[in-house]
């Protein structure tokens, strides 16, 4: 015998969103935008008629689950929750180490918000969401170096820039393919840069 589909319980409109979308987000890391209705149905348990009944069309429930899956909140809190009273070097490679993580696992997805959302004018509200990310995790790597303001060479601001732009082409750039840096690497790289330290050398020697 053939077997059916299990049905959902009927849900109120936010609430049958919310389930859709929390359906979607895992076949777009599997699938991408390509993604069809009837795969998210079928991951959802519903009907595929139902997808437009909360949603105008597939775009934007692709959209909405683009948004949702890089919700920066998270990366936030992780960055928050960095002990300030501990060493620059441990903040900063646990730091590199989020950004990190944040990027790699979610590589797909930027590139397809770029694509759907940032560069496009089909939801001018999810743009602004996204684009604001940038800020939110420059204040937030900044405020991880600030306890160390007078000892660095840059304002702290300005090294979280670095930090996110190291983190962002290891990621993105055209040299990032074939063998990324880690998190930690990055930070030491932004710490102390590629010479030997002489000192260090001429102990060793």
């Amino acid at each position: 015998m053939e077997n059916r589909r299990r049905r959902q319980p009927a849900l109120a409109p936010d609430e049958r969103r919310a389930a859709l979308i929390a359906a979607t987000i895992p076949l777009l890391h599997e699938h991408g935008v390509e993604v069809s209705t009837r795969q998210i149905a079928t991951a959802a348990g519903v009907a595929e008629g139902t997808i437009f009944g909360v949603f105008s069309n597939k775009n934007e429930l692709v959209v909405c689950s683009v948004v949702k899956a890089l919700d920066v909140q998270p990366t936030l809190d992780a960055l928050a929750a960095i002990d300030p009273a501990a060493a620059l070097r441990v903040r900063l490679l646990a730091a590199a180490e989020i950004v990190h993580a944040r990027f790699t696992e979610n590589a797909s997805l930027m590139h397809a918000a770029r694509r759907l959302i940032i560069t496009g004018d089909s939801s001018p509200e999810a743009r602004d969401r996204m684009t604001s990310t940038r800020g939110q995790l420059m204040t937030a790597v900044t405020e991880v170096l600030e306890p160390d303001a007078a000892r660095l060479r840059v304002s702290p601001a300005k090294a979280a820039r670095l930090l996110l732009l190291y983190c962002g082409a290891n990621t993105f750039g055209p040299f990032g393919d074939s063998e990324q840096f880690s998190g930690s690497e990055l930070a030491s790289l932004l710490l102390d840069g590629i010479l030997i330290d002489e000192g260090e050398q001429a102990k060793c020697s």
